[in-house]
């Protein structure tokens, strides 16, 4: 573990990675942490947030960038280890290095625009009648220490240095996190990086803290400590659920930004299912990416019943007869797959349509395609359980009013896709306000499964796909989960925090009297 400056092998037990291509632990073994250490790594975070809240936005961007570079100069350990600990391919692994320190840098170039302040200046009036305006200035400032959980499906993008943490350094938050135990060789390589860039760049010993444990008593009791002022975390509804229930029951709650449970729906209308020949291999690539083990796999399709369907079953038949069974992250993953799919099977109305290769891998997930009538779906609640790997369910429909009553019964999404041709724009039309209301991303003529690291992405959406509609854990908005705002009335220039100089001494936008101001 990494608990400030030091380096720590808890002694409450141990536990090993396991490596799902053949079923077997990894060396070596990894010490739990005890409720004194993690204590200590709250303790440190707390002492640090003062300091480190009031980095300038020169030093907090050059350490971002840092923890960028020193996870690159980890090379082909990390790749290698990380390849060990998932089962996933290097080209993918590869990809997702490249796009957890491209988060880095983003927020890098996020802190020094400045904008995300919100610096505002409103000018004493102190001659308006009948009562004279003070003088008043806000600004936004971090939360407080945060505690980031480490996703299963993400050893790099969504863990030790993923976008959670990336977005609450850049927002001025010392951050904690807790390893996920499925890659625990691959965390402590990136947290010693990130310790590394901390002690490079002169940052307070609690900046940075990442903790190994049993899941949920770790978990719960991070979560409880009074030092922690929020929670950012990518998993299963039940995990987010209970961090939330604990968070809440604190005797000062605080927010918990939990990316949960989301099967994506896919609406094909007719003129795309007829003029698209690439459908069903687009389809079958997306379904299988990573194995299925997307939050954003599109895990529902809605088509109204046609020839031009039937076309694409298929072409999909033939698609997914040709995907091999690709390794899962974990045993217990692969096992609540199989689950998963056997409980979709056994529901009456279900039947299957098409089924990939199946095989003796250890960990090994075969996809497939079932199907059911916009009847059954929309009188039975159990069919619409996120399903985690390579299976989704076609929804036939009987017809446009049917389809857009799928649209209004399905839960909160982080996307929702409708595949369309100039022809079905009046349908598309009909669909949209829905949509709108049920995801935080809406996708055209495309899949969900790739997630772009911008300044416009959203990645969230109404629950119980996250806890807060409201933010989004990917792209430049991600950093405003960690932030509140504070005003500054009559407090002496001496006082000012630099953003909120008379001077602009930083160089920021702001708002000064009602108009935006560039420098």
């Amino acid at each position: 573990m990494i608990i400030g400056r030091s380096t720590v092998s808890g002694k409450e037990g141990s536990v090993k990675a396991i490596d799902p291509s053949r079923n077997e632990q990894i060396e070596p073994a990894f010490g739990l942490a005890s409720q004194a250490e993690l204590d200590l790594a709250c303790k440190l975070a707390d002492e640090a947030f003062d300091r480190y809240r009031e980095t300038t936005p020169e030093q907090r961007a050059k350490f971002l960038e840092t923890i960028a570079d020193r996870i690159t100069d980890l090379g082909a350990t990390l790749i290698e280890r990380a390849m060990q600990e998932t089962g996933l391919p290097q080209a993918r692994l590869e990809g997702e290095r490249g796009r957890t320190c491209n988060q880095l840098r983003l927020f890098a170039k996020v802190v020094r625009d400045g904008r995300y302040l919100s610096a505002t200046l409103d000018s004493a009036l102190p001659d308006r009648a009948p009562a004279p305006r003070s003088d008043i200035r806000l600004r936004k400032i971090g939360l407080g220490p945060v505690a980031v959980f480490g996703a299963s499906n993400f050893p790099l993008a969504f863990s030790v240095a993923g976008g959670d943490t990336a977005s609450a350094l850049a927002a001025g938050c010392p951050v904690i996190v807790k390893a996920h135990s499925a890659h625990l060789g691959t965390s402590e390589l990136v947290a010693k990086a990130v310790q590394q860039a901390a002690i490079e760049c002169d940052m307070p010993e609690g900046v940075f803290s990442m903790l190994i444990g049993s899941g949920q008593t770790i978990g719960q009791n991070l979560v409880s400590n009074p030092a922690i002022k929020a929670v950012g975390f990518t998993g299963s509804r039940a995990g987010g659920v209970a961090l939330m229930k604990t968070a809440a029951a604190r005797e000062e709650p605080i927010p918990v930004y939990a990316e949960m449970s989301s099967i994506n729906p896919v609406f094909f209308l007719e003129g795309a299912l007829a003029s698209n020949e690439k459908l069903p291999q687009q389809f079958a690539d997306s379904l299988t990416l990573g194995a299925g083990q997307f939050c954003t796999n599109p895990g529902l399709l809605i088509a109204i019943d046609s020839p031009a369907l039937d076309k694409f079953l298929e072409g999909t038949k033939v698609a997914l007869a040709a995907k091999g069974a690709a390794t899962m992250l974990t045993p217990g993953i692969h096992s609540a797959y199989n689950k998963g799919v056997a409980q979709l099977a056994g529901i009456e109305g279900v039947s299957l349509i098409a089924q990939g290769k199946t095989s003796e891998v250890p960990c090994g997930a075969v996809a497939a395609l079932y199907e059911t009538s916009g009847e059954h779906f929309l009188a039975k609640p159990e069919l619409e359980g996120e399903i985690f790997g390579p299976t989704s369910l076609l929804i036939r429909v009987k017809d446009e009013a049917q389809l857009v009553a799928v649209a209004e019964h399905v839960e909160g999404q982080l996307t929702a896709a409708v595949h369309a041709t100039g022809n079905d724009i009046a349908v598309a039309k009909k669909l949209l306000p829905t949509l709108e209301r049920k995801a935080g991303r809406i996708l055209f003529n495309g899949f969900g499964t790739g997630v772009e690291v911008s300044h416009a992405m959203v990645h969230g959406g109404p629950f119980p796909s996250t806890s807060d509609s409201r933010s989004t854990s990917v792209g430049a908005s991600a950093i405003d989960r960690f932030l509140r705002p504070v005003s500054y009335q009559d407090v002496p220039a001496e006082l000012l925090p630099a953003a909120l100089d008379s001077a602009n001494s930083l160089g920021i936008p702001r708002v000064v009297d009602g108009e935006l101001v560039l420098k």
